[in-house]
Parts: structure tokens; C-alpha cells; sequence
């Protein structure tokens, strides 16, 4: 998906600009490590448009605005949701 200047700006504001990119992006995800995260973001000042670009996208990997694959998963497609039949 190509970027708009829009979210790059927003990107460029992240309080994770300063944090280990592996501690969002982890090869074995941990609960401490996945704590660590959300805490990061939770004082972010681009929260709200980190999460909107990842459910938007459907970032397939990390923690974006604060939340997990699991938990943008299921915003995106809530409990009793059912693709819609091909026509």
C-alpha cells in the first residue's frame, strides 16, 4: 500500500520513533512485550491516527496505535461477521 504525505507526517510524530522497532514488530511475541508496547503508545500523540491507518490498511503484522493484529482483527470484523457471498 503506498503512503500518503498525510500519514507520513503523522509517522514522523510517533512516540515510537524512538523505541526498538523489534519491540513493536517481535519475532516471538511476549505478553510483557506486547505491555511494553501499548505503553509507548498509549502516551503517543498520534494514537488515534496510527490506529486509523492500521485498521485501514490492515497492517497484517505489529502493534499499531496501541493495539494488536488480534485486536484490530476483530474491530475490523466483529464477532458474527460473515463475508459476504460471491454473486
Amino acid at each position: 500500500m503506498r503512503r500518503t504525505v498525510r500519514e507520513i507526517g503523522w509517522a514522523v510524530r510517533g512516540a515510537c520513533r524512538a523505541s526498538d522497532p523489534e519491540m513493536f514488530f517481535p519475532l516471538t511475541q511476549s505478553a510483557e512485550q506486547e505491555a511494553r508496547a501499548k505503553a509507548v503508545c498509549s502516551g503517543c500523540q498520534v494514537l488515534a491516527d496510527c490506529r486509523a491507518y492500521a485498521l485501514r490498511a490492515g497492517e497484517p503484522e505489529g502493534i499499531w496505535g496501541g493495539l494488536t493484529v488480534q485486536e484490530r482483527r476483530s474491530l475490523r470484523f466483529p464477532a458474527g461477521w460473515r463475508q459476504p457471498a460471491a454473486g
